[in-house]
């Protein structure tokens, strides 16, 4: 009965990946269908969007068993912390118990990156000189990382459809 349990396990854990994974896909489309918003409800232009996943058990990834609750504060203290391990190594003792897989923690307007500024004197959010400030979305960018989420996607797909197989042929076996 424990490898029917690993086998469920590393399904929700394929099962986690591939909602997250649409989540990004969702908001990466979002991000392309806005490359020439000039106007949001927020003011100004539209500014991209991110996810942050985190693993939805980060204690063995960070090496720190007393944080049940992972927080956007929590994490980037974590990540600042001069003893950070961001993939110690884990012992099966330490993964048995844990529901794996990912989550997202938050989705994220990017307001570091430099928003672009084209020459439209024709249009309406035309400054003085004519310049218009437009998203900070590279389209380059937005479909490596859509062909990336695509792929891991698909790896999942690929991880539950393994571990379904594995689970039919055991019952097989066991006939």
């Amino acid at each position: 009965m424990g490898m029917f349990n690993r086998l469920f396990s590393a399904i929700d854990a394929a099962g986690s990946g591939l909602t997250a994974e649409r989540l990004r896909m969702d908001v990466i489309a979002d991000n392309i269908a806005n490359v020439n918003t000039t106007r949001t409800p927020e003011g100004g232009p539209y500014r991209r969007k991110q996810i942050v996943f985190v693993p939805r058990s980060p204690q063995p990834f960070f090496g720190l068993p007393f944080h049940r609750e992972l927080t956007r504060e929590r994490l980037k203290a974590l990540r600042m912390h001069p003893d950070h391990i961001p993939f110690s190594p884990l012992q099966q003792e330490d993964i048995r118990d844990l529901p794996l897989g990912v989550r997202v923690l938050a989705i994220e307007r990017d307001e570091e990156s430099p928003l672009r500024i084209e020459y439209q004197p024709g249009h309406p959010d035309a400054n003085e000189e004519g310049y218009v400030e437009m998203p900070n979305i590279n389209i380059v960018i937005e479909m490596t990382d859509m062909i990336t989420a695509t792929r891991a996607y698909e790896a999942n797909v690929t991880t539950i459809k393994s571990a379904r197989q594995m689970m039919m042929r055991a019952l097989q076996i066991g006939q």
